[in-house]
């Protein structure tokens, strides 16, 4: 049992220093997302004992969602954390779309992002770990995801840095036990009514049980599927060529590429406006109607809020309010 406490310690810390090696700056400051649950408790304690030695100061933020009853005890327990570990604790309460049409998950989150994004730290730290990975992976794919969303999380993304996408939640449970601490559970994460924890409990335990090793394995491919995302970016940008990696964009630049090179760089340029693809089918169509169609002609396609157009011989992006 001690070697078993001992090993689960040594897996999270190790994770925890060399993601720090990698990416965090001395004089940088790093916040915590702090929802008070396991695996954010065990995160901020990791990173109390990292950080001194790396010279980087360290707070946590926790955003109150309002939508469980307990939400003040949850805040209340997190308050009472960050004062007796002497972690400055930064609260704030959003307002999440109860009736959003992507469900109420997708809105907690967005509002969630939304708060983090409003920090001024040099990097928001999150507590996703292996097994998160796996059910990320399993759900963008039912989702009808491609290639980058198949890549799952990114142990960065922006200022998002997450330093434990290759520990085992097994490891994280066994790291809280080592150390005695202490966290709340949201009784929502046993509710299978929602996707990701349906997923979670009836699937992702399955798989596991049936094939062990699975959920490691699936989290092994989901970086390996970023890996790919990142070559095929790179290939982008060799297509580009001289032109700017940004709308507007040339169509005869597309119509030099194979079909498939000239896809990946609309989705190239897409992602970096931050525009979701609805289905490679309408991307495959509006590829087919830029490049075919009469010159006195403006094939368009909107893609959610946004609206690509041929105009003049390029392909223009606009918000659909302006359209």
């Amino acid at each position: 049992m001690e070697n078993s406490k001992s090993r689960s310690t040594e897996l999270v810390t190790a994770a925890l220093e060399a993601c720090l090696e990698r990416r965090v700056a001395g004089g940088q400051t790093l916040v915590a997302g702090l929802s008070g649950g396991l695996d954010s408790v065990v995160l901020l304690h990791a990173l109390r004992h990292a950080t001194p030695r790396r010279q980087v100061s360290l707070a946590a933020f926790h955003v109150h969602h309002a939508l469980s009853p307990n939400a003040d005890r949850w805040e209340d327990h997190c308050r009472a954390l960050c004062a007796a570990w002497n972690i400055p604790l930064t609260v704030e309460r959003v307002e999440v779309e109860r009736d959003s049409s992507d469900g109420l998950e997708a809105a907690a989150r967005r509002a969630r992002h939304a708060a983090f994004a409003r920090t001024p730290d040099d990097w928001i730290v999150l507590a996703h770990h292996r097994d998160d990975q796996a059910e990320t992976l399993l759900f963008n794919l039912l989702r009808g995801t491609g290639l980058r969303g198949a890549a799952a999380m990114q142990e960065t993304n922006g200022r998002l840095l997450r330093p434990l996408l290759a520990v085992g939640r097994d490891a994280i449970e066994a790291y809280a036990r080592a150390h005695g601490l202490r966290w709340i559970d949201d009784e929502s994460n046993a509710d299978t009514r929602f996707a990701r924890n349906h997923l979670r409990h009836e699937v992702l335990a399955g798989l596991e049980a049936r094939f062990p090793g699975g959920t490691a394995n699936l989290a092994g491919a989901a970086r390996r599927f970023g890996e790919a995302q990142v070559l095929l970016d790179d290939l982008a940008v060799l297509d580009l060529g001289a032109h700017a990696a940004a709308f507007p964009l040339d169509v005869a630049v597309l119509r030099s590429l194979t079909e498939s090179r000239a896809r990946n760089v609309l989705r190239f340029l897409l992602q970096r406006r931050h525009i979701g693809i609805p289905s490679e089918e309408r991307l495959r169509e509006f590829l087919r109607q830029l490049i075919c169609a009469a010159p006195d002609r403006h094939p368009a396609v909107m893609f959610g809020r946004w609206r690509l157009q041929r105009r003049a011989g390029k392909v223009v992006v606009e918000a659909a309010a302006d359209a």
